[in-house]
C-alpha cells in the first residue's frame, strides 16, 4: 500500500521509501458522518502530492479503503512514521 506525500513531508525525494502507520479519525463529510473502519495501516512513500496541502497526504485507493469507506473522499488522519 502506497501515499503519496506533501512537499513538506516528501523533501525532494528524501522521503521515498519511508513508511508510515496510518488510522483514520473521523470524517470531513458530513454526507458520511462515520466512515473510519477502525483499522491502521502501513504505507510507503513512493511520491509527491503536488496537489496537496502541508496537512494532507494522497493515499493509494486499497489503502484508503483498509481503514475508511471509499465514499467519504476525503478523512482526518493521524500518522507515524516507523
Amino acid at each position: 500500500m502506497i501515499v503519496a506525500l506533501n512537499g513538506g513531508l516528501f523533501g525532494n525525494k528524501g522521503a521515498c521509501g519511508r513508511r508510515y502507520r496510518v488510522r483514520c479519525t473521523g470524517g470531513t463529510n458530513a454526507g458520511v458522518p462515520h466512515p473510519c473502519t477502525g483499522k491502521s495501516i502501513v504505507v510507503t512513500a513512493v511520491d509527491l502530492c503536488p496537489g496537496c496541502a502541508d496537512n494532507q497526504i494522497d493515499l493509494s485507493q486499497e489503502a484508503f479503503s483498509m481503514i475508511a469507506n471509499p465514499d467519504a473522499g476525503r478523512i482526518n488522519i493521524e500518522y507515524d512514521q516507523i
